[in-house]
């Protein structure tokens, strides 16, 4: 297999920096040029492979969201190691055993806490930023296009994430793909509140620097309003949220009173938004573009876009297939079906990954002939756009009827005075299953229980509403349905 440094997608990346491209703390205050981003990148790099760490090593990087953890991490990929992103906050609950799952010798950390395991396992320890030295002239590691760029924990709300297995080839064709169906220009500034370790938060970093953009981090969100300032102050012009971000913005914060002129487009991914919830964001800041998007972390990040001038007729749908890719729905059996009809969603192309890392079986399952299996219901219709119905995992059975969770969440949040929701299965003696509620009532909501029970239809039997004042969320903000159930 050819290996060129042409195909290290660090090195590709450091390559297209323009005078535009910057990495920016909105908290700390610290901007880093474009210059110093590519000195910073080649120091870290120096430093990995000065140490003994070699090609194809994995580094396990403790991350934040910050301007550092984002120079190591390409530090790592342009030295030919293969970072694995894991919240810094997670470190000490989970560092431990995914260090030794992946078989690293060595961590980076931002200068978190110590934590017992790392002293104990770790025969490398780095931390912080690296001072240039003389690698200034350090060549980027040569790669091939299946050698593995970066090992990405998988982003759902079951609690158990896998390793993803993404290439520099998977890296390129992804992040170009995402460019061109978003038109990002050289001037981009983003906003970025998602975790580096999340493939939303990532692609959106890739995206912007590949372009010669800038980005900046704002860990801050617990103070929206902080976030709507900063966006202000440094110009952004692209801000990424998942659907509990938008609901935040919409419900509590002050962006009614904050014009942001400057804001050119909203991204959307990490599960459905309500039509109300996109058309509120729409009416709050009519002039930037709504992006809806849809993607995997097994497809790198993205894998359709639904384009913002089709959003009035087509709202609710994830838009089209990334134009380097292959989209199709299949029956159980694997045939595919017309539009119309309900299936598996299956996706094929260069920004497919290979599988997950120490897990053959699970690899075998879900990856076949270059074809992803999403494990996505969802249905194409007649102009080729794509629309999620569900997981294949997420129904229920009502009195022997499937009721998808999807469906039950968006019914209830129709219901004036629902400010979020979310579903689960409880055993029913009569009905085998039932659904049981939790409600993040809007202030002032009275009689709300009542309400949402006369809003479901009567076949859906409801043992439960529960009025709670949060939801529990994941780190990437998608609402962990695995820790409702045993609150049910």
């Amino acid at each position: 297999m050819q290996r060129s440094s042409e195909l290290n997608f660090a090195d590709r990346l450091i390559g297209r920096l323009g005078p535009n491209a910057q990495l920016i703390d909105a908290a700390g205050g610290q901007t880093i040029s474009a210059a110093e981003i590519r000195d910073a990148v080649l120091a870290a790099a120096e430093a990995f492979l000065s140490a003994g760490l070699q090609a194809g090593e994995p580094l396990l990087i403790g991350c934040a969201l910050s301007p550092a953890s984002t120079l190591a991490y390409l530090g790592a990929m342009y030295a030919g190691l293969v970072p694995i992103l894991l919240e810094e906050r997670a470190l000490a609950s989970s560092g431990e055993s995914l260090f030794v799952k992946a078989r690293c010798r060595a961590i980076w950390t931002g200068g978190s806490g110590p934590c017992d395991w790392i002293e104990r396992r770790c025969a490398l320890h780095f931390s912080g930023l690296f001072a240039r030295g003389s690698a200034s002239s350090l060549s980027a590691v040569p790669r091939s296009e299946t050698d593995l760029a970066a090992l990405m924990p998988t982003s759902g709300s079951t609690g158990v994430p896998r390793l993803v297995r993404v290439t520099h080839a998977n890296l390129t064709a992804n992040t170009e793909a995402i460019i061109r169906s978003q038109s990002l220009g050289h001037d981009e500034r983003a906003m970025l509140i998602l975790p580096l370790n999340y493939c939303f938060g990532a692609s959106v970093i890739h995206t912007h620097l590949y372009q010669g953009g800038a980005v900046v981090f704002d860990s801050r969100f617990m103070f929206p309003d902080k976030v709507l300032r900063a966006i202000n102050t440094h110009a952004c012009t692209t801000f990424a949220g998942v659907p509990t971000v938008y609901n935040v913005l919409a419900g509590r914060s002050s962006i009614r009173s904050i014009p942001m002129p400057g804001l050119r487009r909203f991204l959307q991914a990490g599960g459905p938004l309500s039509p109300q919830g996109i058309q509120t964001i729409r009416d709050i800041v009519p002039t930037a573009q709504f992006f809806v998007m849809y993607g995997q972390t097994e497809a790198t990040s993205r894998i359709s876009c639904l384009p913002s001038h089709r959003l009035e007729d087509k709202i609710g749908s994830v838009g089209l297939p990334l134009d380097n890719l292959m989209l199709r729905v299949v029956d159980e059996e694997g045939r595919e079906l017309p539009s119309g009809q309900i299936g598996e969603v299956r996706v094929k192309g260069p920004s497919i990954c290979d599988g997950y890392f120490d897990d053959r079986e699970e690899t075998a399952h879900k990856f076949c002939d270059g074809w992803l299996k999403t494990g996505d219901l969802g249905e194409l219709d007649r102009d080729g756009y794509l629309w999620i119905r569900g997981r294949k995992g997420d129904f229920m059975k009502i009195r022997g009827v499937r009721v998808s969770f999807a469906e039950v969440e968006a019914k209830v949040a129709a219901t004036p005075g629902v400010y979020e929701c979310a579903a689960v299965s409880v055993p029913h003696a009569e009905a085998g299953e039932a659904i049981a509620l939790f409600i993040v009532p809007e202030n002032g909501a009275s009689d709300l229980p009542n309400r949402i029970r006369r809003a479901i239809p009567p076949h859906w039997t409801c043992s439960a509403v529960n009025l709670v004042p949060d939801l529990p969320k994941t780190s990437n903000g998608k609402i962990a349905r695995y820790r409702l159930k045993t609150l049910a």
